[in-house]
């Protein structure tokens, strides 16, 4: 079974612990990992740094549509960094239990 990690930054802790206790309970993410981070990028011609929140969201391959959609209504950004990334090996005593927490439409 396949893991896949779903990552988006938001601005506000609260933002992201919203995100993250939202796709846990609804069944989009098995688990999601928030750090602090900084940001430095451009955005209407000016160069920003910021302080942001970094999500890691644990989903399956079933699961990936369902909760990128979710985020892309969810997400307090006008146009949110979202992007997924495939781990070239997951154990697997950790794929079955993210088999059994993502609810796949």
């Amino acid at each position: 079974m396949e893991l896949l990690i779903v990552v988006t930054t938001v601005a506000q802790q609260a933002d992201a612990r919203r995100l993250a206790q939202q796709a846990v309970t609804q069944g989009l993410a098995a688990c999601v990992h928030i750090d602090a981070i900084d940001s430095v990028y451009q955005w209407q011609g000016q160069v920003e740094q910021q302080p942001e929140w970094r999500l890691w969201f644990k989903t399956t391959p079933s699961g990936h549509a369902a909760l990128c959609d979710w985020l892309q209504a969810q997400h307090p950004y006008e146009l949110p960094a979202l992007y997924t990334l495939t781990p070239s090996h997951t154990t697997a005593p950790f794929a079955a239990w993210l088999q059994q927490q993502v609810r796949a439409p």
